[in-house]
């Protein structure tokens, strides 16, 4: 398997202008359309390693969000990029605020969603919005440096010990939060975490993966999530963080591939 710089040199990239966005991202493989979402932090990169392990057998797109402003806007640029590769339905892979999405996608879009994983993320909720409150007041009053700093020193304390202390997730990480516009982007993906919809009542097969210790959904949210969907079946990392689809890399392709079969 390529690593992070290999797959970087050698990987072609797309971008397809949708509206006023322009939407960066990989294709790789044939068949039918696997599309990938990432979470707050990071982009299309950070699937690089499910990327090369979910692609022998279907068409796998990784996408990288623009500046939007609503889910609408995400699900809108998501299924624009499936029309660019001829996929006419696809099954999603959403982790954190992308499985926040992927959910959305089931909700609005079911006719194009074939089967759906909604990992490492939550339902829809009264809760993160809550907890968050005083930060995001704090963050939006504090320069971007100090953003920047606080997001890197909370990812060095818990993302990556949680993440089995792996050097990959440390560089994934570092990149996202020292990037000139990290604050922005930190702070408009969490105003789509926070958006509201309805849950869906899914037609199609959908599949809920999350881990014991992730620091960022709290128990209380990842029960929410499997009282929500009560018949979806459940991978439980027992340890491995926020993030195991890049620190556990060959674990987390084999429970996708074995539900997406």
């Amino acid at each position: 398997m390529l690593n992070l710089d290999e797959y970087r040199a050698t990987v072609p990239r797309s971008r397809l202008r949708v509206a006023d966005r322009v939407w960066d991202y990989v294709a790789v493989g044939e068949g039918p359309g696997l599309v990938l979402l990432h979470g707050m932090a990071g982009s299309a990169d950070v699937w690089f390693q499910q990327v090369q392990l979910l692609s022998d057998r279907r068409r796998v797109v990784a996408v990288t969000y623009p500046r939007v402003r609503c889910l609408e806007e995400l699900a809108v640029g998501v299924m624009a990029v499936a029309d660019a590769e001829g996929l006419d339905v696809v099954k999603v892979v959403g982790t954190s605020l992308g499985g926040y999405l992927a959910q959305y996608l089931v909700k609005t879009r079911p006719e194009r969603i074939a089967a759906a994983v909604f990992a490492n993320t939550f339902p829809p909720n009264d809760l993160i919005a809550e907890r968050s409150r005083l930060l995001r007041r704090l963050f939006r009053l504090l320069p971007s440096r100090l953003v920047s700093r606080s997001l890197l020193r909370s990812a060095r304390a818990r993302l990556v010990p949680a993440g089995d202390d792996s050097p990959l997730l440390a560089r994934l990480l570092e990149e996202t939060y020292t990037a000139p516009d990290a604050k922005r982007v930190f702070l408009e993906r969490l105003d789509l975490v926070l958006e509201p919809f309805e849950a869906p009542e899914p037609a199609m097969p959908v599949a809920i993966v999350e881990a014991g210790d992730d620091p960022l959904v709290w128990p209380e949210l990842r029960h929410a999530l499997r009282e929500t969907y009560p018949d979806a079946p459940t991978y439980t990392f027992e340890s491995g963080g926020h993030f195991p689809y890049v620190n556990r890399p060959y674990d987390y392709a084999e429970v996708v591939e074995k539900f997406l079969r």
